[in-house]
């Protein structure tokens, strides 16, 4: 199975980019990246140079994995659409209307989204989503860590661990989130966000249930950015024996606990 790579160039393509050469059933089909970019041209692979989406063929792949950014995405998807082939999204920083250019596309060719592609992470979402059914007094804060580098904040595992505790309660997100909490004092049952900045943190998240008097903290800790790279490989492979359609991290790992009582 040959698997192309948007944002080929950065720190997850690269790591995408190992994970094919290290996995036995795929291989790399093309490294993508846009058409200013200096790596264009040069030498992604013993066997690949960069090119542009505009210049890939339908032989070279059989899925695509984006780990680009938000701004690429309509011309990222539309790529996908032009080939007929899965789309794994792993970009972080999305909005509604980016959300809508995917369900779009999934009307079509199997797409696949996932903040995070960790099978660490989509277990965490399980649980917070219990974990705040069955607790719907507590007030919930999410404090995440990453590099120094990382452009969106809250993150998207963030948004992600709190639309998970949103749904466990039957609400909707966009009317309970605080967002990154500055100034004021915490309004009750609102879901609030703090995020670090610094170094070379890969990435870490903290989901706090609290009551007066004690407190829940579901938390996960990455050490090797290899595993999301590991994750989005699997997914693809998942993926390409898939119909059209709009799938989750819980849909490849079978993982949904949202329904038991």
């Amino acid at each position: 199975m040959r698997i192309g790579v948007f944002g080929a160039s950065g720190r997850m393509g690269q790591a995408v980019l190992r994970e094919l050469d290290d996995t036995a059933g795929v291989s790399a089909g093309a490294a993508i990246v846009h058409a200013q970019s200096s790596r264009l041209g040069a030498l992604a692979t013993d066997e690949l140079q960069y090119q542009t989406a505009q210049d890939l063929e339908a032989e070279q792949v059989d899925a695509l994995i984006d780990f680009s950014l938000p701004s690429a995405l309509a011309e990222n998807s539309a790529t996908a659409l032009r080939l007929q082939v899965p789309l794994v999204v792993c970009t972080t920083g999305l909005e509604d209307d980016h959300l809508g250019q995917l369900h779009e596309a999934a009307q079509r060719i199997p797409v696949l989204y996932a903040a995070n592609t960790s099978l660490g992470v989509t277990l965490l979402k399980e649980l917070v989503t219990l974990a705040s059914r069955a607790l719907p007094d507590a007030d919930i804060e999410i404090v995440e860590a990453h590099h120094s580098a990382k452009r969106d904040a809250p993150s998207g595992t963030a948004l992600l661990l709190g639309q998970a505790a949103a749904q466990g309660r039957q609400q909707d997100h966009a009317v309970v989130s605080a967002g990154v909490r500055g100034n004021g004092i915490r309004k009750q049952g609102s879901i609030g966000y703090a995020a670090i900045r610094a170094g070379d943190i890969i990435g870490e998240h903290t989901v706090y249930l609290v009551h007066a008097g004690e407190r829940i903290e579901l938390t996960h800790r990455v050490s090797n950015r290899q595993v999301f790279a590991a994750g989005a490989v699997h997914s693809a492979r998942w993926l390409a024996g898939q119909p059209a359609g709009f799938y989750q991290m819980s849909d490849v790992l079978d993982v949904n606990i949202r329904g038991t009582q």
